[in-house]
Order: structure tokens, then C-alpha cells, then sequence
């Protein structure tokens, strides 16, 4: 499906038929000399014949066409090496390179692994979830052409429009948005969605991408927007107020975790399932292995946000990472 956003800005629904989120939503820019696809989907038969049928509607083809990824999210990125061209550029931040790189060469999954033991998942479960990525191995994608690196900062000319790269670390550490100032439009990708609240979440030492999602949102909310180009769901337009509720969300979420820690110490997976969660299950026992894995990663980011802010603090206890609540904090 093919909706028409404004002048030479197309918005293309690709199918994610075995996701939760069912599409992901692929912005069109066309330009005279060169054209530009933001996200075009995961790497399935799918969403390349939505993607094709898109372009004939629109009336343009991949030649003459770069990409520009928000973040390494293989609903996001996954088509982009099977479409590219040798013309083609693929624009991405350096972080999310880096990540790309990881999960290639193989060392990121063993790494998860071993970070999800030491917060408490239980082996058998652990299992169970990395089972879950082998089928989206980039390992079986082909190559894209060199990545070109953008920054903060950094602008993209296509067409009448000038877009900014804006780096909007939280759901991945590189995440980027686009902004076009006289135009009063911001792509989003999934740092800003209306109906879902984007995934924030953490999984290694050092790490604090809830404080770096909420520092991001209040980047976002200080720009003139009229209307916000999601990752996922609807276009809207009350971009300020979708802050203050996901600032509110965020908050309200950091004061259940730090009420769980009043019951005593925790690893990050016995936080988690104290959690409420808006989810279709009605236990954590019955939660499959790979939402557990979702869940203990979010978990973590609000443990590790609430460690900055001097609320609580983590300890080792044998090889696991504990939390505990700091008896100064009322």
C-alpha cells in the first residue's frame, strides 16, 4: 500500500507477516538525479515484492536509488543488501555499522549469551530464545556495498528537501532520525512511535540507554514538527505530546522496578517478572523464552538508569549481577 505524504514523500506499508508489529513503514524521496529509500523492510520475499509493487506505483525504480537506514533492526535494514546496486549508497550511522559488523562475524549472539546468564536467565530458557535469531542470521544476507557513514548533524539533499541526520541514541546506540526544518517533517524510525512505546533496552556493562532515550526525546521535542513519519503504525502529528507520555511511561516504569527492589535484592530476571507487562500471557511462567529475553533486556535498561540516578545500587553475587535498593533513597 501507497500513500502519498507530500510532494515527492511516499509512505510504502511492508508486510512483516511473522512479526508482532505486522509492517514497517518504508519512506520514499524523490529526487530528480537520485532517489532515497528510509528502511525498506526485512530481507523476505514479502516485503521485496511490497517494495517493488511500491516503486512501480510510485513510478520509480531501484536504479538510481540509495538508502538510508535509522537503525541495524533487521525489520529495517534486512532488504537493503539484497536491492542494492554497485550506484547505489546504503547511509548509516558508525554504531550501527559496528553491530552489523558483530553479528557477521559471529561474536555478538555468544555475547548476549553470556550477559543474559550473568542477570539471572536460566540456561534451559536462554536456550530457547537465541534460538529465535538463528533464522534472521545476516550471515546469509549478501554483502552490501560499502556503508556510508553520517553524523549528527550531517544533511541529505534530495529533491526540494534538505533532511538533517539527527542521532537519537535508545532503542539502539545509533539510532538516527531525519529532520527537514522548513518542511516541519521527522522520520522517525522507531524512536518515536504513536500507538507502541519503542523497545529501550540493555544488555551490556556500561550502558544506559534509557538515559540516553529520554535525553533523546527531549532533543526531539524541542524541534518544530507538524507531522512525525513512524518506523511503525500511522503518520501523526502530535509529536510533543507523545514525548510527555512516553517521558511518563519511562518514569512510571523506573518507580515499579525500584518497588520491586523494596521486597530485597534481585537479579535482573526476577525484576522482570515482577514487571507488569501488557502482553497476551497471563503468567510470566507461560511468557515464551524469547519475550523473557525482550523483557530481562528492558528491565535492565530501567535497573541501570535507576543505578545512574544514585536510587540503587549492583553488586556480584558468585557470577551474577544483582541489584539492591539504597536505604537513603525515600
Amino acid at each position: 500500500m501507497v500513500e502519498q505524504i507530500t510532494t515527492q514523500v511516499y509512505r510504502i506499508e511492508i508486510p512483516l507477516p511473522e512479526m508482532t508489529l505486522k509492517s514497517v513503514n518504508s519512506y520514499v524521496i524523490t529526487g530528480e538525479d537520485r532517489n532515497l529509500i528510509v528502511d525498506p523492510g526485512m530481507g523476505s520475499t514479502e516485503c521485496m515484492e511490497a517494495l517493488r509493487a511500491g516503486l512501480q506505483e510510485i513510478g520509480i525504480g531501484l536504479q538510481r536509488t540509495d538508502f538510508f537506514i535509522t537503525h541495524f533492526h533487521i525489520d529495517h535494514f534486512g532488504l537493503a543488501p539484497l536491492v542494492v546496486d554497485d550506484a547505489s549508497t546504503i547511509y548509516m550511522h558508525a554504531a550501527e555499522r559496528a553491530i552489523i559488523e558483530r553479528i557477521t562475524t559471529g561474536s555478538l549472539f555468544p555475547e548476549l549469551a553470556d550477559a543474559s546468564r550473568m542477570n539471572g536467565f536460566p540456561e534451559g530458557e536462554l536456550q530457547e530464545a537465541l534460538s529465535f535469531f538463528r533464522p534472521l542470521d545476516v550471515h546469509t544476507w549478501k554483502r552490501p556495498s560499502p556503508f556510508t557513514l553520517v553524523h549528527d548533524g550531517d544533511i541529505l539533499s534530495i529533491g526540494e528537501y534538505r533532511f538533517t541526520c539527527i542521532l537519537t541514541p535508545g532503542h539502539t546506540r545509533g539510532h538516527m532520525c531525519l529532520y527537514e526544518p522548513h518542511k516541519k517533517i521527522l522520520v522517525s524510525g522507531d524512536h518515536l512511535l504513536n500507538e507502541i512505546t519503542p523497545v529501550v533496552s540493555a544488555r551490556f556493562e556500561g550502558e544506559n540507554p534509557l538515559k540516553d532515550y529520554l535525553a533523546s526525546l527531549q532533543r526531539i521535542y524541542l524541534l518544530d514538527t507538524d507531522r512525525v513519519l513512524p518506523g511503525h503504525k500511522d503518520i501523526f502529528r502530535n509529536g510533543k505530546e507523545r514525548i510527555r507520555e512516553l517521558n511518563d511511561h519511562h518514569q512510571k516504569r523506573a518507580r515499579e522496578v525500584l518497588s520491586i527492589l523494596e521486597r530485597g535484592m534481585k537479579h535482573a530476571y526476577d525484576v522482570a517478572s515482577e514487571m507488569t507487562w501488557d502482553i497476551e500471557f497471563d503468567t510470566w511462567d507461560s511468557l515464551p523464552a524469547i519475550q523473557k529475553f525482550f523483557a530481562i533486556g528492558e528491565a535492565i535498561a530501567h535497573l541501570e538508569y535507576l543505578v545512574d540516578t544514585g536510587a540503587i545500587r549492583k553488586a556480584m553475587c558468585g557470577n551474577t549481577v544483582v541489584y539492591v535498593k539504597n536505604k537513603t533513597v525515600q
